[in-house]
This record gives structure tokens, C-alpha cells and sequence, in this order.
């Protein structure tokens, strides 16, 4: 999952919005901490060979096969989903001053729609690429990727040097021009673009599952997929019991070969020739304990060479969370969401037993999936198919499983440790390295009961060296920040606990300080000086969401975190509540850009760059960016224009702000208009 962040963040955003309107903010009841979940290591082992790993896999994922196969019924669910010095121009002028993508570790390059290194700034829209000249304000390179009934694809980009990747993170994708030749792609596209003239792709990378996330340190970016077994289940038809439905499906496992669960991949050359890869047996490795029915595999790409082989390895484990530094890659799985269904009690044999009778298998109180509700009717219950108390599935605890590689060498990274925490990451930033130790915050929910707690480990074998707990009981965690030896976490419900940890001890981390305010901020920025912004929503007392504030927090005191000044914007909501990509910081200038969209009460308005300045002790609003509407599209299979500003970016002394339809430039200081780039 990662879950598409953009595709889930959107949905957020729009439920912001409506809940802003008309709604109160839906929070779990009930104030007392979840019971403490202590957990060892695991260690990871590769397997011994194909037979091996075979055995391996068809056994465990034998123990999570159900009814419907691996997971709930097939019906009505809708998916939820810097450029080097060296570079440079050789004896050219050094490219102006810039901002670069806002990444949660420096040096560590994220994927994101617009990219740019003083002279050109690098997006990609709707299918197409583009280059843009920063001194003349022009296009000079187009490059489109994908027809344009496609143009709802979301894609992001990495660029080092003249070298731009081009990751499309969903499914069905078709390149421009290879309607006839090819099917779409299964999953996730990787596109390798040369930049150096007229943009032009010199090889590709189609894996066959689920796009996680990717990080690039210098020119080397490292790819996290997820894949699942293919196995195609039988349609069973509506008579058969669960129980039989699961004692066959298990059957279809047991004969399964090695093939449906290996990674498989793509590789596309400059010329068009299409290789077909998969990872080797020896190059998979494996927990003590696995489901057998997910696969990670990261996938190594130097963007300075060609796309010749990308040395990928895969882990029998799940994943959804990519965190990165300079020499560690961390792959985290956090906990299934659960919902509990009814399931066949096991039948006891009673004196004389006058009929065989088979005990029945919960398989699925056992598996690490997602039950899921059944919606399909089923036949009358006889005595034996009634449920009873005793069998009421009980809710398995939240766990984070955590894995770390070292990306120190070249080439495919090197497992070092896997572990598991209690609990539920929010995101990336609920992960931090610092001082040979990892720092992981989470929730704990228990029935009706939360709480969250700060875990510290030792990045060499990821066993826990401290922790400290208790924060936000009956609340759940809506950001993180670490910064050094300190971190903040925000809780919230009905009011906004900012929290302050000491982390100077790994073996005895505290919490120093704290400050209770309405609302609360779904992303914290540092700002230099004992400064905090927060970006969130203001909420009354009761909790209810009331719009988009920015604050700006005095946390030079770790004892007394203060709220200096708010910035406070009714029925509104922005994208960088949910994706800091969003959110510009020019340091040097005390200036913060973010998008922002507002509820009208009956239509959501075009979204706008809210300019502010961030002073020593107050947020003032600068004012605003806005885009030209959009002209009507008339063919229904394209995706609508979204006049909405996405991404601003600072070059020199102008503020480059991205829409669907275009760049405007801005002068820096009064927003007075400059430019205006077309992408039409």
C-alpha cells in the first residue's frame, strides 16, 4: 500500500472538506491504553533452493487459505488505493538558487510530479513529460508517455543528472503508441528517459504486483514492490460450505508451483526488445514466521547507466511503508485492518455418533489477511453451522513488522534485520535513524482502547532498547516529527496533545513536555531556532473539523512547547496535511506555500497556493496564487482539468507554482506575475 498516498490522500482530502461542512470528526471512544505487546526478533534466512522454498510457501500460505481463497469475497469492494554537482554544466554558470522536493531525510531523494535543479524544472502531466527552460521560461522538451484516455495515471519523477525516472504506480498502463502491440501492463511502470536533447525513453521496467514506494541516493534509486501469489481458486458456486470451499482451495495451494509465488519482471531496452525476469530462488529470503501470501522485492536501478539488470532481491514478508537514509533502506508492514465475520464452530463428536462428521477449520481467525464480511446470501444454518459465543473470533493484535537493508555498496542492498513493534504506523515519519538507532512511533488500539508509544531500537539487530509509552490514551497519532535526539508526536480526538520526547538516552527515553490545543497537525516542519510548523485542521472542543490552520510552535523550551501564532482558514483543507511533498519551506526568506482548497457549502473551489510568512514569532498571510480556469473538455474519456495547484517550488528570486493546466512564476516577494507556461 502503499496505498497510493496520492489516491488516498485524496479521498481524505475530500472527506476534510465535506467533514468541515457538515460532519464531526469520527474518533474512537474510550480513554485507557491498549494492553503492551512485547515481541522478539525475527531472522530473516534465504531458502536452500526451489524445493525448499516451494515447501515453504505452500505450507503457509495453506494456513491462510479461506472460503474465497486468500481473503475475503470477490464482490463489491472498490480498491482503496537533486541533481549532483557533478551535473553541472561543464564551464557553464551555476544554476540559480533553488528549493528541491520536501523529503523527509536530506539527501535522500523522493518521488514526486515536478523536479528541477535551478535550470530546468522537469514535470510530468497527464502522461507527458516536459522540460522547461528556467531562463527563457519556455518549453524545450515534450515527451508523451501514455495515450491520452490515460491521462488519469498517476504518475512521479526522479531525476539525476540527465536522467529522469518516470514511476507509474498504477495498473493497466499502455505506452504511447503501443495500443496494437501490447496488452497493459498488470501492474506498476517504471520509465527510463534520457534528457540530455529531445526527451526520448531508453528502456523500462514492468514488475508483475503493487507499487510500494522508491528512494534515490546519488543516482541510484531502489524500488519496493509488493506481489501476491497467482493462484488462480476455482469458482466453487454458491452450494458448498465454507468449510469445503476452504478444504478445497487449500488443495489447489498444495499443487501450486514455485512459479506463482517467484517475483516476476519486465525489462524493456532503448531498442524496444522485451526481456521476461524472475528473481531467482536463492535471492528470496524469509522470516521465521510467514503468510506465504505477499512478497517484497526491491529492485536496484543506477540512473546513470543503462537499464541492463536491476539485481533485485524479494523478501517473503508484506510491506506498505518506505522509509530511507544515506545507508539504510526500511521496508515496514503494518498491521491488516480486521473486520470480524462469522465463522463455522468445529463440530464435537457426541455418544453414539450416529452420522461421520468432519470438524470444521477457522482458517481465517488464523490468517493475517483482511476477513472481510460476507454480502452474498446464504443457505438457511442448520444446528451444526450456528455459531456460538465461544467462537467468535478474537481480534489479532496490532503489529509493525519492521525490516532493515544496507545500501551502503552498490548494487542490490543487503538484508541486516527484521523486528516487530506493537501497533500501527501513520507514515514514513513515524520511522527515524539517528545514532545507530531506529526510532518508531505508533498506536496501539485494543477494542476501545489507544494509546501511543515511542519505540527505540538498535539499527544493527533492531532489538528494542527503550521505549515510552502512554501517549494520547484513547487517542490515535495524526503526525510525527523526529529531529535529532528529540520527537514530537500529535495526537488527537478532541483536543491536540503535542508531545515532546527526550531521545538523548536510547535505553530511557521520556517525554519532557506537553501542550493541549483545539485541533491538531497532520504535518510538522522543522523551522530552525526552536521553531515547529504544524499544518493541520482547527476543530472546537468537541472535536468537529472547522478548516485548514498553520501554527507556529515555540519548542526551544522541551518542558514548555508554546503556540506562538495561527493561521487559521474556514472550511478548507490541503493536500499537505497528507502529503508533505506539498508543503514548501524557503528558509531563507521565512516563507511557507501550500495548496488549498475550500468548502463553498455547496461546491469545492479551485485550488489555490496560500503564500505565508513565517516570522520569529507570528504566521502572516502573504497572500495567494491562483491558476487561469481551465477550458471545457468535450470527450468524455478524458480526465477532466483540475485547475488546482499541486506543487511551489523556489527558483532564484521567482516562486514556480504547478497545476494540470500549466507553471505560473511569481515574483517572490509581491506574487506579482511573471510567466505564464501553457501545457496545453
Amino acid at each position: 500500500m502503499r496505498t497510493s498516498i496520492r489516491t488516498a490522500g485524496a479521498v481524505t482530502l475530500a472527506a476534510a472538506l465535506l467533514a468541515t461542512a457538515c460532519s464531526s470528526t469520527e474518533t474512537r471512544s474510550g480513554a485507557g491504553p491498549a494492553a503492551p505487546v512485547t515481541l522478539g526478533n525475527i531472522r530473516l534466512v534465504s531458502y536452500s533452493g526451489c524445493d525448499d522454498m516451494l515447501a515453504g510457501l505452500r505450507a503457509a500460505t495453506a494456513k491462510n487459505v479461506g472460503p474465497w481463497g486468500l481473503g475475503g469475497p470477490p464482490i463489491l469492494y472498490a480498491e482503496a488505493e537533486a541533481r549532483s554537482d557533478a551535473a553541472a554544466k561543464v564551464g557553464g554558470a551555476a544554476p540559480p538558487e533553488h528549493s528541491t522536493t520536501n523529503t523527509h531525510e536530506a539527501g535522500v531523494d523522493e518521488p514526486d510530479l515536478v523536479k528541477t535543479d535551478g535550470d530546468r524544472v522537469i514535470t510530468v502531466n497527464r502522461g507527458v513529460l516536459r522540460v522547461v527552460d528556467t531562463a527563457t521560461r519556455k518549453v524545450t522538451g515534450t515527451l508523451k508517455l501514455v495515450d491520452a484516455e490515460q491521462a488519469w495515471a498517476p504518475a512521479d519523477l526522479l531525476v539525476g543528472g540527465d536522467r529522469a525516472l518516470v514511476l507509474f504506480s498504477g495498473g493497466g498502463i499502455i505506452p504511447y503508441g503501443a495500443v496494437a502491440k501490447r496488452a497493459p501492463s498488470p501492474g506498476p511502470r517504471y520509465v527510463l528517459v534520457d534528457l540530455s536533447g529531445e526527451p526520448k525513453v531508453i528502456g523500462s521496467l514492468t514488475p508483475d504486483g503493487s507499487h510500494v514506494d522508491a528512494r534515490m541516493v546519488g543516482s541510484t534509486v531502489r524500488i519496493v514492490v509488493r506481489s501476491q501469489p497467482r493462484i488462480d481458486f476455482p469458482d466453487l458456486g454458491p452450494d458448498l460450505s465454507d468449510n469445503e470451499r476452504t478444504r478445497r482451495n487449500t488443495e489447489v495451494v498444495a499443487a501450486a508451483p514455485i512459479e506463482a509465488w517467484l517475483p516476476k519482471y519486465e525489462l524493456t531496452s532503448a531498442t524496444g526488445v522485451t526481456s521476461d525476469r524472475t528473481v531467482d530462488c536463492e535471492r528470496v529470503s524469509h522470516p521465521a514466521e510467514y503468510t506465504g501470501t505477499s512478497m517484497l522485492t526491491v529492485h536496484t536501478l543506477d540512473l546513470s547507466q543503462a537499464l541492463a539488470e536491476t539485481t533485485p532481491i524479494s523478501v517473503a514478508a508484506d510491506g506498505d511503508t518506505v522509509y530511507g537514509t544515506g545507508s539504510s533502506l526500511y521496508v515496514t508492514s503494518n498491521p491488516h485492518w480486521w473486520w470480524p465475520r462469522p465463522i463455522e464452530p468445529p463440530i464435537v463428536e457426541e455418544a453414539p455418533a450416529t452420522t461421520p462428521t468432519v470438524a470444521a477449520t477457522p482458517a481465517a481467525a488464523a490468517s493475517g489477511l483482511d476477513p472481510a464480511p460476507t454480502l452474498l446470501p446464504e443457505p438457511a444454518p442448520t444446528p451444526s453451522d450456528t455459531p456460538s459465543p465461544a467462537t467468535t473470533p478474537k481480534e489479532p493484535a496490532e503489529e509493525t513488522e519492521v525490516h532493515r537493508f544496507d545500501i551502503t555498496a552498490a548494487g542490490a542492498p543487503r538484508y541486516v534485520a527484521s523486528s516487530k513493534v506493537p501497533g500501527r504506523l501513520l507514515n514514513q515519519y513515524s520511522l527515524s535513524e539517528h545514532e545507530g538507532h531506529l526510532r518508531v512511533a505508533t498506536t496501539s488500539t485494543a477494542g476501545q482502547n489507544s494509546s501511543s508509544a515511542v519505540y527505540v531500537l538498535d539499527s544493527g539487530t533492531l532489538a528494542e532498547r527503550g521505549r515510552v509509552g502512554d501517549l494520547g490514551l484513547g487517542e490515535r497519532i495524526y503526525s510525527v516529527r523526529f529531529i535529532g535526539p528529540v520527537g514530537y508526536v500529535v495526537t488527537f480526538k478532541q483536543v491536540d496533545p503535542l508531545y515532546t520526547l527526550d531521545l538523548r538516552d536510547p535505553a530511557a527515553p521520556r517525554k519532557t513536555g506537553e501542550l493541549k490545543i483545539t485541533g491538531y497537525s497532520a504535518y510538522l516542519h522543522p523551522a530552525g531556532d526552536g521553531r515547529l510548523i504544524g499544518v493541520g485542521q482547527e476543530a472546537s472542543e468537541k472535536g468537529r473539523t472547522l478548516g485548514t490552520q498553520v501554527s507556529l510552535f515555540d519548542v526551544s523550551d522541551p518542558a514548555n512547547p508554546r503556540r506562538l501564532s495561527q493561521m487559521f482558514q474556514k472550511d478548507s483543507g490541503s493536500e499537505a496535511e497528507w502529503d508533505p511533498h506539498a508543503f514548501l519551506y524557503w528558509a531563507k526568506t521565512g516563507t511557507a506555500v501550500l495548496p488549498l482548497n475550500s468548502w463553498t457549502g455547496t461546491e469545492q473551489t479551485n485550488g489555490v497556493a496560500l503564500v505565508l510568512d513565517i516570522g520569529d514569532s507570528a504566521v502572516t498571510r502573504t497572500g495567494t496564487i491562483v491558476h487561469p480556469k481551465p477550458k471545457p473538455v468535450n470527450d468524455t474519456r478524458l480526465a477532466p482539468y483540475d485547475p488546482g495547484i499541486r506543487r511551489s517550488v523556489v527558483i532564484g528570486d521567482s516562486l514556480w507554482t504547478v497545476s494540470d493546466l500549466g507553471l505560473k512564476v511569481s515574483d517572490l516577494k509581491d506574487l506579482a506575475d511573471q510567466a505564464w507556461i501553457s501545457f496545453s
